[in-house]
C-alpha cells in the first residue's frame, strides 16, 4: 500500500500563502476590518511569476521518506484598484522506498480584495491516480465576523471571528510587523485549504533584516535581479496550528511549519518546508517581473 503523506491542498496550501500573495500592486490599500493592530505596507508590492524547485532536505520520524522532487509555479497580478489574483501549482513525487512513490498534483486559484473584506478560491488536487478533490467557495467580511460560502466539496455556509485574515492580510502584516522591528505575530488565518472548512493559528518568528548589499552564500534570481539588490528582507518562520486540535501537556505541535527569506516587496527565497516527519527545500530556479496597471 503506497504510503500518503498528505502533500495535498492540506499541507501545501500554507505555503501558497507565503509565496503566492506577494503583490499588492502601488501598496495594500486596507486591511481586514481595518484593524488597529494593521499597518499598511510603505512601497509597493512586486507583481511577478516564480518557479520554485522542490527537494528532499531531511527524512525523519515513522514516515520518513527516500527522495522527494517536485516544482512549484506561481503567478500573481492585480492591483490595489481590481484585487489581486494568484494562480498556483505545485506537483509532487515523493518515494518511500521498495518502488512506493507518491505524486501529488495541487491547483489553486484565489482573488482577494484588496480591502481585506472578500476572498475567492478554487483548489485542486490530485493523489496518484485518484479523482480530483475539488473546494469552490467565497468568503466575506461583514461587520465584526466573516461569512464563508461553500460551492464544493458541498454546499454549506458558516461563519468565523472577525480577527481572522486572508493570505494577503498575513503576508502584509508579517512585513509591517518585520518594518516594526517585532520578532513574533500570531495570526489567525483562512484560505479555503484542505476541505474549506480549516482554520489555523500561526505563529510567525522575525529574526534581524537582512540589507540588500550583504553577501549572499547562494544566490538566485531573486538575488540577481537589478530591482531586488537594493530591497532588505528578513528570515521569517510560520508555524501552521490545527485550531481545533487539543494540545498534550499545554504544548502544541504544529501541523507544519516553513522558513524563508521574506524581501521587503513580498518576494520570498530559500523555501524550507517542514512537514515533520521530513523537510523539503525549494531554491527559486526562476523569477519574471510583470507589469502592474497603476490604478487610475
Amino acid at each position: 500500500m503506497t504510503r500518503s503523506f498528505r502533500i495535498s491542498s492540506r499541507d501545501v496550501r500554507p505555503l501558497m500563502l507565503t509565496i503566492a500573495v506577494v503583490a499588492v500592486g502601488s501598496g495594500f490599500a486596507g486591511s481586514a476590518a481595518n484593524a488597529a493592530t494593521s499597518s499598511p505596507a510603505s512601497s509597493p508590492f512586486l507583481a511577478h511569476q516564480a518557479l520554485y524547485e522542490l527537494s528532499l532536505a531531511k527524512s525523519r520520524g515513522s514516515n520518513s521518506i527516500n527522495s522527494a522532487r517536485g516544482r512549484i509555479l506561481y503567478n500573481f497580478t492585480g492591483s490595489a484598484c481590481e484585487g489581486y489574483t494568484s494562480e498556483f501549482r505545485q506537483v509532487s513525487e515523493l518515494d518511500s522506498g521498495e518502488g512506493k512513490v507518491t505524486l501529488s498534483d495541487l491547483r489553486s486559484t484565489s482573488w482577494e480584495d484588496a480591502a481585506g473584506k472578500s476572498y475567492r478560491f478554487k483548489i485542486e488536487s490530485r493523489m496518484n491516480d485518484t479523482d480530483s478533490s475539488p473546494v469552490d467557495g467565497v468568503a466575506e467580511r461583514t461587520g465584526d465576523h466573516v461569512t464563508v460560502k461553500l460551492k464544493q466539496p458541498v454546499s454549506k455556509t458558516f461563519t468565523l471571528d472577525g480577527s481572522t485574515v486572508f493570505p494577503t492580510e498575513q503576508i502584509e502584516r508579517i512585513i509591517a510587523a518585520a518594518r516594526e522591528g517585532k520578532s513574533v505575530l500570531e495570526l489567525t488565518v483562512y484560505d479555503g485549504s484542505d476541505n474549506g472548512e480549516k482554520i489555523y493559528n500561526t505563529l510567525s518568528v522575525i529574526g534581524q533584516p537582512i540589507p540588500g548589499d550583504r553577501t549572499v552564500a547562494a544566490p538566485d534570481p531573486s538575488t540577481a535581479n537589478d530591482m531586488m539588490k537594493s530591497l532588505t528582507r528578513w528570515p521569517v518562520t510560520v508555524s501552521y496550528y490545527d485550531r481545533d486540535a487539543k494540545s498534550t501537556d499545554g504544548e502544541q505541535t504544529p501541523v507544519y511549519s516553513m522558513s524563508f527569506e521574506l524581501f521587503e516587496n513580498g518576494v520570498s527565497r530559500a523555501l524550507v518546508l517542514d512537514y515533520n516527519d521530513f523537510v523539503i527545500s525549494g531554491a527559486l530556479g526562476k523569477f519574471d517581473v510583470k507589469d502592474t496597471k497603476p490604478c487610475k
